[in-house]
């Protein structure tokens, strides 16, 4: 049975870049591409993201079994430590790695990640 996780990641993205591709890469690890049909085929997940200056701060809130928890965490920090991601246009968002930790699912994210507990 699929449990809910969080995981915290900050990245130096320069301003200016688009927000949403780190988010994007997560996608694409775990589901194969940022669009896609459901379920997400490794873990049903969320990622929001909240700039401070250079600093972009990302919030993963994934649902998993217990013995895959630590294989989706490899996962997210995989796609972020690579660094970028080629937009539709082609174009590269580009990115550094500064922090990355296991969180703890907040009261106000508990309905949120007990729906993803539910998908798939």
């Amino acid at each position: 049975m699929r449990e809910p996780y969080a995981h915290d990641v900050v990245l130096s993205l320069p301003v200016g870049a688009d927000e949403a591709a780190p988010g994007a890469a997560v996608t694409v690890e775990l589901c194969g591409h940022w669009r896609h049909d459901p379920p997400c085929p490794v873990a049903p997940h969320h990622t929001r993201a909240h700039r401070e200056g250079v600093d972009l701060h990302l919030r993963v809130l994934f649902a998993a079994e217990p013995e895959r928890e630590m294989e989706v965490r490899r996962r997210i920090d995989a796609a972020l430590a690579a660094g970028r991601l080629a937009g539709p246009d082609g174009g590269a968002t580009r990115w550094r790695l500064r922090n990355s930790a296991a969180g703890t699912i907040a009261p106000d994210e508990a309905d949120h990640a007990r729906r993803l507990t539910a998908d798939g």
